[in-house]
């Protein structure tokens, strides 16, 4: 079924909202404002409480709007559906405005707090017009062995010949791999993993390209780089592992971290720091190293291999004072030993779902003066800000970072001062 809507405002998952005889409807692939054909998704039923859709012609266009670069992740209609950036069809400075309205709604709506959010972007990503900025990508093989992505709403795999997103590393090293060629075991997952060479360094052999998890080519050990606050540092993480996506993203949020850290902190000698969800130690090092003369740290990390690797990037830099730990942020919690028990300073940047009531209320109860929160996604940040707020912690200071471009994923950086 097809109909006429006119967009009213942004919503959630990359979607604007429209009516249809008083029918809230979603729409992928709209911006505010625009008249739109659409097609409604099936099945949908007089009986639901909305309808979602997807835009198959455009009346009257928003001034945001463009041709998409990157037609295969366009609308279906337009014959693209594979997903993977669903802004495509917004300019970039359109994204900006997309995400900082997103941030600031889901603020207001469920955390209570109304603030303008700046949403940065992040260096390079103009130039490169909002493409080249991954650092890992995933793909399927499709039932000829290529590389493919599935299209939406379907099980149709869409072979590719290259990903705009990826970063131009990456596609060195697949062209030189091979990789488009195919030849991989139809349904096979396969991973590519680059880290961003800095400061002239060439790839060498520090890349991986995986397959079901299995090494294909290059090291399973990679070495990401980046220069934080001006100091150096050396991150050695597993090739399947978690590890910010962006190629800048790690130097962007750290620097900004270590930024408010040590305004906190306000230049006292010896301080506690607890860095919870931390990963293989993004945060952990530059913490550790520059927040203060003297620091005592709690890292939580519930994924062993990376806890694995923050323990062994932390032996390389001789930092002794950092007890890292594996396990449920909460349970850990629970259980802190005396002298880290009281942190003057909680930095968490927990996965999409968010930290959630407990551990807040366990933050809180911990008595630190400040505290940061690394957000990926604005509805938690919200919720959290909500509980945090009725803890008595008042949102001081908030920033995001477009270190997603091309989609309607936003980072969010949050700083939470007790009241």
């Amino acid at each position: 079924m097809e109909a006429t809507v006119r967009i009213e405002r942004y919503a959630d998952q990359g979607r604007c909202v429209g009516h249809i005889d008083g029918r809230v409807v979603f729409v992928r692939f709209a911006l505010p404002g625009e008249l739109l054909r659409i097609a409604l998704d099936e099945p949908h039923d007089r009986d639901d409480r909305f309808w979602t859709g997807e835009t198959v012609e455009v009346l009257e266009a928003s001034p945001d709007r463009v041709d998409p670069a990157w037609p295969l992740a366009g609308p279906l209609a337009m014959g693209g559906g594979v997903g993977g950036a669903d802004l495509v069809h917004v300019s970039l400075d359109g994204q900006l405005r997309w995400k900082a309205v997103t941030v600031s709604e889901q603020l207001s709506r469920l955390g209570h707090v109304e603030r303008a959010v700046p949403v940065t972007r992040v260096l390079g990503d103009e130039d490169l017009g909002g493409f080249h900025w991954r650092t890992r990508i995933e793909m399927i093989a499709d039932d000829d062995g290529r590389p493919s992505m599935r299209r939406r709403g379907s099980h149709t795999r869409v072979p590719l010949d290259t990903m705009p997103l990826a970063s131009e590393a990456l596609l060195s090293v697949a062209d030189a791999e091979r990789v488009w060629d195919g030849g991989f075991e139809p349904g096979s997952q396969i991973r590519l993993s680059v880290p961003e060479p800095r400061g002239g360094a060439s790839i060498g052999d520090n890349y991986a390209v995986l397959v079901d998890g299995e090494l294909r080519a290059g090291s399973r050990r990679l070495i990401e780089r980046a220069a934080i606050a001006g100091a150096a540092f050396e991150y050695e993480v597993d090739a399947n592992g978690f590890w910010q996506v962006h190629r800048q993203a790690p130097i962007e949020l750290a620097g900004h971290v270590i930024d408010l850290a040590r305004r906190e902190l306000d230049g006292a000698a010896s301080v506690c720091i607890w860095d919870l969800y931390s990963g293989s130690g993004l945060f952990t090092l530059p913490l550790a190293t520059l927040a203060a003369p003297r620091t005592r740290m709690l890292s939580v990390e519930g994924g062993r291999t990376a806890v694995k690797n923050a323990q062994r990037n932390l032996r390389h830099r001789n930092l002794t004072d950092v007890d890292a730990r594996c396990g449920d942020v909460a349970k850990t919690l629970a259980h802190v030993p005396a002298h880290l028990a009281h942190p003057d300073l909680v930095v968490l940047d927990p996965p999409r779902a968010g930290a959630r009531a407990k551990v807040c209320r366990q933050i809180a109860a911990a008595g630190p003066k400040s505290v940061i929160y690394i957000a990926c996604d604005p509805a938690s940040l919200g919720r959290d800000a909500g509980t945090l707020r009725e803890l008595g912690y008042d949102l001081a200071a908030v920033r995001a970072f477009d270190i997603y471009p091309m989609t309607h994923h936003v980072e969010t950086v949050a700083l939470f001062r007790r009241v």
